[in-house]
C-alpha cells in the first residue's frame, strides 16, 4: 500500500504497450507520460492542462505509442501548408523534447494479463 499522502491514478494504455522506461532513460513509446497529463503542445491540442493527451495516438505496426502532432500535424491542426506543418513537426519534437530521455518521475505498477 502506498503512504496515505500518495495519490494513485490508473491510466489506460494498450495492452503491448513497452513498459515505462526508467528517468532519463531513451523513450520507447510507453504513453505514460501524455496518458497522464498533457505536454505544452498537447495543452494547445486537448485543450485542456490535465488528463490524457488527445493526440496521443498508438501505432500498432510498431506496438508503441506517439504524438500524433509528430506523425500527422493536420489530423490536430487546420495547418494545410506542407511548410507549415513541418515547422509545427520540428517545434513539436523540440517543445516535447523528443529524443532526449525520458522524463516521466512516475512509479508504475502494472496489472497481470
Amino acid at each position: 500500500m502506498p503512504p496515505p499522502h500518495e495519490k494513485r491514478i490508473v491510466l489506460h494504455l494498450h495492452e503491448d504497450a513497452p513498459a515505462k522506461p526508467a528517468l532519463a532513460a531513451t523513450c520507447n513509446g510507453c504513453g505514460v507520460c501524455c496518458a497522464y497529463a498533457p505536454c505544452p503542445v498537447g495543452v494547445l491540442i486537448s485543450k485542456r492542462r490535465t488528463g490524457a493527451c488527445t493526440a496521443l495516438e498508438w501505432v500498432d505496426t510498431e506496438s508503441h505509442y506517439r504524438c500524433g502532432v509528430l506523425v500527422d500535424p493536420t489530423r490536430y491542426t487546420r495547418l494545410r501548408s506542407v511548410w507549415i506543418q513541418n515547422l509545427v513537426k520540428r517545434l513539436t519534437h523540440r517543445m516535447i523534447s523528443a529524443g532526449s530521455g525520458c522524463d516521466c518521475n512516475l512509479e508504475v505498477e502494472t496489472q497481470p494479463k
